[in-house]
């Protein structure tokens, strides 16, 4: 290991060198923390409709077009996240979107207008997450670690399924007991907490502590950064011009819009409402997507470990075609413990097991542009999202029923799942980070 620069604020890395551990997993840890915490935020409206309902009036089509804007915002600043990454750092970005997430939290408290939901919920809570989101955990990844990349992956994704899924539960029983803005007021104490361990723990490369990437064998390298705005806003147009080019890039980008209605969009947000349809409780409800949120955790661990070791475009084939298959089943149950039961079990083995693999492909593919591909790949993922989220919403609306959006979120998977067969070894020069 090399040694650590000595240099104000190099206090906490030095602690951990002496004590054999490499910062690498002190960083992965509060970007954990950091997109468990973004991920109660991005779950919080699937126990708000009810509410928001019963108290304004609003339909539930409204309140899930608010909701749907926040996931445009959340896939599409993406890749300009990575941009901001890449030139003003990780914990500067990771600072101002949970600052932007807490404003637009707290001004939920005060309104009363449905285009104040637009504006706080989808404008402003939209560009929070999105300067996190997934692409924080594969900046994390690619740029701390050499070895494990696939199992820190899969541990970043699962912080973010896991803490829409499992905040869920206490969000649901703290909105029905004591109303829906006492579960906001958790999620802002959450939020400044995730803030004020990103200030103190986070650093942004390896080499600004005089580091290797974990299991990397070569000495520290400082990676350069755009040095002007103009540039750092054309560089994820750039990546994307050329990663166009790619057949592998549209796979991913449309297996991705697939994946992103299938979760999300369409189970995060409609799965509580949807319950309620069939005299299932809101906490009840919620509870049940903390299994899916355990079952989660575990699948997305596994699929990282898995992807450093099998083929990812076979993980990928396996991964859509279950999901597809579960969510085909749903609409078939009668709704009770034990057919939701195995519902939660397959569906949460794939919730978000489609990440690590996803990511490994265009890391493999893209180089050292990786994080920006990916969020444009991840931008796709939203696009899906905010698709089912506006369709659940639209057809419970106008033909009173979910149960048709989960089952065409079901055939999207399998076609998903046949579409990455397509993908084959790219013989081309992987891309690598234009100069500055």
């Amino acid at each position: 290991m090399s040694s650590i620069v000595s240099a104000p604020g190099q206090a906490l890395p030095a602690f951990f060198a002496k004590r054999g551990i490499h910062y690498g997993w002190v960083v992965a840890g509060v970007a954990f923390l950091t997109m468990l915490v973004t991920a109660g935020a991005v779950g919080a409206p699937g126990v708000l409709i009810g509410p928001l309902q019963k108290e304004f009036g609003w339909s539930a089509a409204d309140i899930s077009s608010a909701f749907a804007v926040r996931l445009v915002l959340f896939g599409l600043m993406g890749p300009f996240a990575a941009a901001f990454m890449n030139r003003f750092g990780v914990r500067r970005v990771a600072s101002v979107a949970l600052s932007l997430i807490a404003a637009g939290v707290l001004g939920s408290f005060v309104m009363t207008e449905i285009w104040q939901l637009f504006l706080l919920w989808g404008v402003v809570v939209g560009f929070g997450t999105g300067l996190t989101a997934m692409v924080l955990g594969a900046t994390v990844a690619t740029r701390w670690f050499s070895a494990r990349r696939g199992l820190v992956i899969g541990l970043l994704t699962a912080s973010t399924a896991t803490g829409q899924l499992l905040f869920l539960p206490l969000l649901a029983s703290l909105s029905e007991n004591l109303g829906w803005r006492s579960a906001l007021t958790l999620i802002l104490g959450m939020l400044l907490l995730a803030a004020a361990v990103v200030l103190v723990l986070m650093r942004d490369r390896p080499s600004d502590i005089g580091l290797s990437p974990y299991g990397a064998a070569g000495p520290a390298q400082a990676a350069a950064a755009p040095t002007d705005f103009s540039t750092m806003m054309k560089s994820p147009i750039v990546a994307l011009r050329d990663a166009a080019r790619s057949r592998i890039f549209w796979v991913l980008f449309g297996t991705f819009f697939v994946c992103g209605a299938s979760t999300n969009g369409l189970v995060q947000t409609h799965f509580v409402s949807l319950c309620g349809d069939f005299g299932i409780l809101p906490v009840a409800a919620a509870g049940m997507l903390a299994i899916i949120g355990i079952f989660d955790f575990a699948g997305t661990v596994a699929s990282g470990w898995l992807s450093d070791r099998f083929d990812s475009r076979k993980l990928l084939f396996w991964y859509y075609g279950l999901r597809g298959l579960s969510l085909i089943y749903l609409p078939f149950t009668s709704f009770n413990f034990y057919e939701l039961s195995i519902f939660a079990v397959f569906y949460g083995l794939d919730w978000v097991a489609t990440v690590p693999p996803t990511v490994k492909l265009a890391a493999d593919r893209f180089g050292d542009r990786a994080n920006l591909v990916f969020g444009w790949v991840f931008a796709g993922h939203q696009l899906g999202a905010a698709f089912a989220a506006w369709g659940g919403g639209f057809t419970r609306t106008f033909y009173a029923s979910y149960l048709p959006a989960f089952f065409i979120a079901g055939v999207l998977c399998i076609l998903a799942a046949l579409a990455v067969l397509l993908v084959r070894e790219d013989r081309e020069p992987r891309m690598v980070a234009a100069p500055a």
